[in-house]
C-alpha cells in the first residue's frame, strides 16, 4: 500500500518591520510576505496602526510607511507601476522583497514552513505575529 500523496507545500516568509530608529533597535511589526514557490503564490498583508505607530515615535512620517507597504504589495502582485522589482518571477520579487535594508520599513528574518493553502497561512500568521 502506497503513502497518501500530500498536499501540504513548503513555504517561506517574513515579517514586515518598522524601524523608525535603527540606533534603538526598535520595532513594530506591521505585516507579512510569504512565498509558496510549489503553489505559485506570493503575498503580503499588512497591519498599519498610526495610533500604535506615532505613541511610540510621534515624529514618524506615516506616508512614508505607507508608501512603503503599497510598494510592497505592488511588487507581491507584480504590479508594472513599481518598476523592475515587480517585474520578475516570483522568486525574484519575494527575493527583493525578504533582501535586508535601511529604510523604516524592514524585513525580518526568512523563516519556512509548510502549508495546505498559503492565503490562510498568511492570515495566521498575521494573527500570530502582527495583531
Amino acid at each position: 500500500m502506497t503513502a497518501p500523496t500530500s498536499t501540504r507545500a513548503p513555504y517561506q516568509y517574513v515579517v514586515l518591520r518598522c524601524v523608525p530608529r535603527v540606533d534603538r533597535e526598535e520595532f513594530v511589526n506591521l505585516g507579512v510576505v510569504a512565498y509558496c514557490q510549489d503553489r505559485d503564490f506570493l503575498a503580503s498583508a499588512c497591519r498599519f496602526d498610526e495610533d500604535r505607530l506615532r505613541a511610540l515615535w510621534p515624529e514618524i512620517d506615516v506616508d512614508a510607511v505607507r508608501s512603503a507597504l503599497v510598494f510592497v504589495d505592488g511588487v507581491c502582485r507584480g504590479d508594472d507601476r513599481f518598476g523592475a522589482a515587480a517585474a520578475g518571477s516570483l522568486s525574484t520579487r519575494f527575493g527583493f522583497l525578504k533582501a535586508p535594508r535601511s529604510t523604516v520599513v524592514q524585513p525580518g528574518p526568512v523563516h519556512g514552513g509548510i502549508t495546505a493553502d498559503p492565503a490562510t497561512e498568511v492570515e495566521r500568521l498575521m494573527e500570530l505575529l502582527v495583531r
